[in-house]
């Protein structure tokens, strides 16, 4: 089977998710499916965004970007109470 298909990949940065469109490609043989380049490096770049609080950045490459909340505190490990 040779083509392309559009998909979506979620990237996560921190608190911050971006879901990126790239296009996987499957062609016979060989290793598939996989990304453009080009797309690798979007991905790559929408990461290092969000790593580093740029979310504008990061949602002008990406489709979507969610921001995480959490819904229940980590329990302190010195007392055992949340």
């Amino acid at each position: 089977m040779n083509g392309f298909q559009q998909s979506a990949v979620d990237v996560s940065g921190s608190r911050d998710v971006a879901e990126v469109a790239v296009t996987v490609v499957e062609i016979d043989g060989g290793w598939t499916p996989y990304l453009s380049l080009e797309d690798s490096f979007k991905l790559d770049d929408v990461r290092d965004a969000l790593r580093a609080g740029d979310v504008r950045r990061g949602g002008k490459l990406a489709a979507r970007v969610y921001r995480l909340t959490p819904l229940q505190k980590r329990a302190n490990p010195s007392n055992g109470r949340a």
